[in-house]
């Protein structure tokens, strides 16, 4: 295994029901004050991961994207604050949302669309970035829609790095 290996592990869902299994199986891992980072383009599937590690913390309610109102809490064993930062046009807007009072230590907190906001987010992050394939052609021209995704998921800092192993398994025995 390489350096590089040993900072991210690279999962293929193949339908939106793996990527769900594969939110719920980081969220089941996820600790108070844990920040997770989701990033992919328009239909990846941030929401459909994000209602997984919804999940795998234990939430009851029906999690919906925050697009709109920016920020969701929900209750579970651990407090979940989801964020999705598309619509913000500039970082001072997201620094104005409050997030270090929002979420807290004793939360989980899931940024979607987090690469915008990189810089004011903690060192000590999970990113997960989900990727479409290239559309394939059906022979005649168009293009059939495939829900393979691949996700890879990096461990940024000391503390992700410890955690990896048990973040890789998981991951590969629910996708």
């Amino acid at each position: 295994m390489t350096a590089g290996a040993a900072r991210e592990v690279v999962v293929t869902s193949r339908s939106p029901a793996d990527t769900r299994a594969a939110g719920r199986a980081v969220g089941a891992l996820l600790e108070p004050g844990d920040v997770v980072v989701l990033d992919g383009q328009l239909g990846a599937g941030k929401t459909v991961f994000a209602k997984g590690v919804a999940d795998g913390l234990g939430v009851e309610e029906t999690v919906v994207s925050p697009t709109f109102t920016l920020a969701r809490e929900y209750l579970g064993r651990v407090r979940l604050v989801h964020v999705d930062v598309y619509r913000l046009d500039r970082v001072q807007e997201f620094l104005d949302l409050g997030l270090e009072d929002l979420a807290g230590d004793d939360a989980v907190t899931l940024v979607e669309w987090g690469e915008a906001v990189a810089a004011e987010l903690p060192v000590e992050h999970l990113e997960v970035r989900l990727a479409l394939p290239p559309p394939a052609s059906d022979g005649d021209g168009a293009f059939e829609p495939d829900e393979e995704r691949e996700l890879t998921v990096r461990f940024q800092g000391p503390r992700w790095l410890r955690r990896a192993e048990a973040v890789r398994e998981t991951l590969t025995g629910a996708v």
